[in-house]
């Protein structure tokens, strides 16, 4: 045998086990600084930025807006939601720093975050 070469043995009482480094605790590892980040959008709410929508104070962008037909029905959640029915037709875009399986939807003058798993989107 060669004593504390191998690592991973599954003998107990390997050398390579007794003689392992001990662990450092991260209390003493120096505290390093850190900056809040808080993410700003020109020309949108701090709300979405913060992670909280009031789907009335967005705007759709001037371009990439898309239709979707809607899958399943959907009952929303909240307030910032918008709920679907299946089959119907919505207008759909996304915002900058918005989480990526949600959009913004708008049917008429109703607007709320919509789940992209629901959605099939067209044009």
């Amino acid at each position: 045998r060669f004593s504390g070469t191998f690592v991973g043995n599954a003998d107990s009482a390997s050398p390579a086990a007794a003689t392992s480094p001990p662990i450092v605790a991260a209390a003493t590892l120096p505290a390093v600084p850190t900056i809040p980040v808080v993410p700003t959008i020109v020309g949108v709410p701090n709300t979405v930025a913060e992670g909280v929508l009031n789907p009335n104070e967005v705007k759709p962008p001037a371009s990439g807006t898309r239709r979707a037909r809607v899958l399943y029905d959907y009952e929303a959640a909240d307030s910032t939601e918008l709920a679907l029915l299946a089959d119907e037709m919505i207008t759909v875009y996304s915002l900058p720093g918005m989480d990526p399986d949600w959009l913004i939807g708008e049917r008429g003058n109703q607007k709320g975050k919509v789940p992209v798993t629901y959605l099939e989107l067209l044009s």
